[in-house]
């Protein structure tokens, strides 16, 4: 699953200092506990505990990752999702039959037995991400709510107009849920604040996220990637384009601020500027990063910044898209209840003492329980670690990376997909995961020790290695090289089209692809379709062969309109066609309302 965007905060995991200039960020502290002070007492002032409860139920929280990484496979992979229960003090796993309520209680987690597969709720999410297109005036956020088992939509009733009532329309059909808000989140930005903020160029201050080099060593700071959008520009540690630190977004490909996500990369170049672990709590003793980690809904994280300093706040959903307007909507972003303000965008959160997240956005103020339209909003930091190759700065003596993964082999071929498998790496706190490469190229990771790589090219050589990671992010040797090469593929009697052609509402489309075959077509024919659109009830589809002759694919019809999103395989048995000549896909749109592509279509003679 896969990521997002905005906002000013100074979570300094680096501290700066520079000849004649004081640094900003607290010095680095010994190695924290599992749960530092400032991290329990932030807990416990942003849910009204005492420090004895808040130490209690952090002590809970970390069962409940220890119970899900350690849930049988099966078992995870058939439910809908899981999250931590403060209440309860358990891990919540939700089930969709009777056997893995039995399952799951034996596995050590509270069982929800719930209605909707993980699957059911990926169809919904992805239809209602279809509706959505590129954006809908007043709608700023849509995702999985696991804990409803549910898909949820949410709206700021203040920007709603007649093209918002019919979206809702269409998207209550697909059984979502609709939250107004009378807010909205924003992109953060905001006065210069003392603290640790960094600036670009002569533009209002960003704060620091997390300190990290790269495979040679050399010195990085990820922050957001809206405060970094601008290629080669001067970052500075001081107002007034003073301390000059280094050089943001080098080449112009080390920024995001898409639907990807919002992170950023700021090289450090400048003599006297040091990284390191420390994270600044704002009158807390400083806590020190010791790795990375992925949220779940239900945790209890912080984070810090140049405005609002030092805030916590629980998770409620993740891998949830949210709409900025302006045509800026970014996807698989975290969104939580702490209070965050202008001024703290590209800052770090934390779960304990390991980095979650860059701030992307927030609300224009803070307020008591939040609704949807005043949550804070983070980038999952293990992505952009991820896509920079970069390691993240940790402290507390874990500098260990693991052993190179052994035994590097493939599994199997296909003509677009190799699988591979290896040995588990060792390491002194325990391997975290597996990253894959095509030559330098990162394909894939994976958590266990076998992969399969996909949407590779037919009949093609390929060398990949696999490297290690460890909870610290500190990244192993590579494996040896894995030389393999994909099948052969159907070869000339496989034709396409990937022509981009709109479907309109009462019209036809013709799509054609040319055969040079000689002799008869197969006597069963396979046909790759796909398509977009909102209402795949209302399509009729249909393959012409060259004289003329019609294979009915797919009818229209239905009461509901569910939408058609991704390839859809059809066979024709018993087909007597000429191979060579003129084929079409038809498309026909039988009704109201509706917009749509048919992206490309492939047919096996």
């Amino acid at each position: 699953m896969r990521r997002h965007r905005r906002m000013l905060s100074c979570l300094s995991v680096m501290a700066l200092a520079a000849a004649g200039f004081t640094p900003m960020a607290q010095a680095a502290s010994p190695p924290a506990s599992v749960h530092p002070d400032a991290e329990v007492n932030g807990v416990a002032a942003a849910f009204g505990l005492t420090v004895s409860e808040a130490k209690s139920q952090l002590a809970a929280q970390d069962e409940a990752h220890r119970l899900a990484a350690s849930l049988p496979a099966a078992l995870r992979a058939r439910s809908a999702g899981h999250w931590f229960d403060a209440a309860t003090g358990k891990l919540t796993l939700a089930v969709t039959n009777a056997a893995d309520v039995e399952a799951a209680r034996t596995a050590g987690a509270e069982p929800r037995l719930v209605s909707r597969s993980e699957a059911d709720l990926d169809r919904i999410d992805e239809a209602v991400r279809a509706l959505v297109g590129d954006g809908v005036p007043g709608v700023f956020g849509w995702g999985v709510d696991v804990r409803n088992n549910e898909v949820g939509v949410s709206v700021d009733n203040s920007r709603k107009t007649a093209e918002t009532e019919s979206f809702l329309s269409r998207a209550r059909h697909l059984g979502v849920r609709i939250t107004e808000t009378g807010s909205s989140p924003r992109q953060q930005a905001g006065a210069i604040q003392t603290g640790n903020p960094w600036w670009p160029g002569g533009e209002s201050s960003c704060s620091v996220g997390f300190g990290a080099t790269d495979s040679s060593g050399a010195k990085h700071f990820l922050t957001a990637g809206h405060c970094t959008n601008d290629r080669d520009q001067a970052a500075y540690g001081a107002q007034g384009q003073q301390n000059r630190i280094g050089t943001s977004n080098v080449g112009g490909t080390r920024s995001v601020n898409a639907r990807e996500g919002d992170m950023g990369v700021v090289a450090v170049t400048q003599p006297g500027w040091e990284l390191s672990a420390a994270v600044n709590t704002w009158g807390e003793p400083a806590i020190t990063v010791t790795g990375s980690a992925e949220a779940m809904v239900g945790d209890r994280v912080c984070h810090s910044g140049n405005t609002s300093k030092w805030k916590c706040g629980e998770v409620k959903y993740t891998h949830k898209a949210v709409d900025y307007g302006g045509g800026l909507i970014i996807e698989d972003l975290t969104w939580t209840t702490a209070c965050s303000l202008g001024g703290d965008s590209g800052g770090g959160w934390l779960l304990g003492t390991k980095a979650v997240g860059l701030h992307d956005g927030g609300p224009s103020q803070c307020v008591e329980n939040p609704t949807d339209g005043d949550m804070s909003l983070f980038q999952p930091v293990i992505e952009a670690l991820t896509k920079w190759n970069l390691t993240l700065v940790t402290g507390g003596g874990d500098t260990t990376a693991p052993t190179a993964p052994g035994n590097a082999r493939s599994t199997g071929t296909t003509p677009d997909s190799v699988s591979l498998a290896w040995d588990a790496a060792t390491d002194n706190v325990g391997v975290a995961g597996y990253d894959v490469y095509n030559g330098s190229t990162l394909a894939t990771s994976a958590t266990g020790t076998s992969i399969t790589v996909t949407g590779l090219s037919p009949d093609t050589s390929y060398g990949f290695t696999v490297k290690a990671r460890d909870a610290a992010g500190n990244v192993s040797p590579a494996s040896g090289v894995v030389s393999v090469k994909t099948q052969p593929g159907t070869g000339g009697r496989t034709l396409s089209n990937g022509t981009d052609f709109a479907i309109h509402d009462y019209r036809q489309v013709f799509s054609p692809v040319t055969s040079t075959l000689t002799g008869p077509a197969a006597a069963s024919l396979g046909i790759s379709v796909t398509i977009r659109h909102t209402c795949a009830e209302d399509l009729g589809v249909t393959v012409l062969d060259p004289n003329g002759k019609a294979y009915p694919l797919k009818y229209s019809g239905g009461a509901a309109c569910t939408a058609w999103n991704g390839a859809r395989m059809f066979s024709v048995p018993g087909a007597s066609s000429p191979a060579g000549g003129k084929w079409q896909l038809r498309v026909t749109d039988y009704g109201p309302g509706d917009t749509g592509v048919l992206d490309t279509w492939s047919l096996t003679l």
